[in-house]
């Protein structure tokens, strides 16, 4: 049962919004790929704003996330893509359906 979420926000750069669209586009197989993450959604919030909403059963599982191939790859190239740095938020989850 999922308990635990991120709520990630990104901000592209100007002219990088379509390079931060794809790249969100292109973690899915890697969220697929983690056993403890039981959704994942990318998602647009405006033209140059985006999100990540995942969401675990565990807290050891979104650690693992959080530490996982996606954040890697985010962070490696946030210098080039994102206006600033990503806002996370770690949440727990009230209900769900």
């Amino acid at each position: 049962m999922e308990k635990f979420a991120i709520l990630a926000r990104v901000e592209a750069k100007p002219g990088k919004e379509n390079d931060v669209l794809e790249f969100l586009k292109s973690a899915l197989p890697l969220a697929e790929g983690e056993p403890g993450t039981v959704r994942w959604y990318a998602l647009q919030i405006g033209p140059s704003t985006f999100g990540i909403f995942d969401t675990f059963g565990t807290t050891d599982a979104r650690d693992a996330h959080l530490n996982g191939e996606i954040a890697k790859a985010l962070m490696a190239n946030a210098s080039e893509l994102l206006a600033k740095e990503p806002v996370l938020e770690m949440v727990d989850l009230l209900a769900v359906k």
